[in-house]
């Protein structure tokens, strides 16, 4: 039986950090500005402001990443997390969340935050098994976003 690794993000991963995540939003929605500049600029819009991106290796292949972007006082957003359709239904998408729970306490977050589309029950029905509540949705640089979702750690 295989394993699922999580891995730390290096820039190597790029590519395939924006292949699994362009995979699933065109297939639902259309990319927006804010998704080209994270998904085309991992380093700048995500991990020097304080960040994060794990990824996730199955049978040798990368299947898997998602993202923590650092909204401020200790609350970071879980963000750009994908699944290859090959890998879906393995846990991965489990790991990943357990693996990005862990990584914004090592790194201070006292809060994690979510936005997705009420569209995306697979996705939905992983954030609450991981602990996500359902919260009032602000405004959001996503037109696609009509859910909003936390977990206190």
């Amino acid at each position: 039986m295989s394993v699922t690794r999580i891995l730390d993000y290096t820039p190597a991963h790029q590519p395939v950090f924006r292949a699994l995540n362009e995979e699933w939003i065109t297939q639902y929605f259309v990319m927006e500005a804010p998704d080209y500049q994270m998904l085309d600029e991992p380093e700048r819009y995500i991990l020097e402001p304080g960040g994060a991106i794990l990824m996730a290796e199955y049978q040798g292949q990368l299947v898997g990443t998602c993202a923590l972007l650092p909204e401020g006082h200790g609350v970071f957003e879980l963000a750009k997390m994908a699944v290859s359709p090959k890998a879906q239904g393995l846990g991965i998408g489990f790991a990943l969340g357990q693996a990005a729970i862990s990584k914004a306490r090592q790194l201070g977050a006292h809060q994690l935050e979510l936005l997705s589309n009420s569209r995306l029950e697979p996705a939905l029905a992983l954030y609450h098994k991981l602990g996500f509540r359902h919260v009032p949705v602000p405004a959001s640089p996503y037109q696609r976003t009509d859910v909003k979702m936390m977990l206190d750690l």
